[in-house]
């Protein structure tokens, strides 16, 4: 691939979100709700995904959030979301969260996530999206991080299986 090609995936996987935290967006604390962060997590996340799979997208899992430093009212919010694995019509995105005053070039990591979002056709079933492939040794890493996740979310899905007495789902009729 020449350099203009792989700069061309790179901007398609990756999707940026810059929010400035309002006072409608905070707690009674003064800091961003996490429930606002998790709605921009999933715009970022979806921007990311129709972006990479050309198409529509929606949300089937979130591998977890992880909130690492408050945000507070006032503070420039940007969200940098990344293509890090995909499956036949899944892809993995991972999103880093950072703040800072916008009177300061310095921003914190606040946050971080993946989310597993699937490419849909015009009917509602899933389509197949583009394969991303790494290109180096930190595209890996991340990738692998993902694959651990799938391992994680199959281990925990049959731990609640077993523990709660949960049949499998019937199969929809058609």
């Amino acid at each position: 691939m020449d350099n203009a090609a792989v700069e061309n995936v790179e901007a398609r996987r990756t999707s940026y979100l810059r929010i400035l935290a309002e006072p409608g967006h905070v707690n009674f604390g003064g800091k961003v709700h996490g429930g606002q962060l998790m709605k921009w997590l999933d715009q970022a996340g979806y921007a990311c995904a129709a972006q990479w799979s050309g198409g529509y997208a929606v949300t089937v899992y979130v591998a977890g959030i992880h909130f690492m430093k408050p945000i507070l009212v006032g503070w420039v919010v940007e969200l940098q979301a990344r293509v890090i694995h995909t499956g036949s019509s899944s892809m993995h995105i991972a999103i880093d969260v950072f703040a800072r005053d916008p009177r300061s070039a310095s921003a914190t990591r606040c946050g971080h996530s993946v989310i597993v979002f699937v490419g849909l056709d015009d009917e509602g079933r899933p389509r197949p999206v583009p394969k991303w492939v790494p290109r180096d040794e930190h595209d890996r890493q991340m990738e692998t991080y993902a694959l651990r996740l799938v391992a994680l979310r199959k281990a925990m899905e049959e731990e609640m299986r077993d523990r709660l007495h949960l049949a499998p789902d019937p199969a929809p009729a058609r």
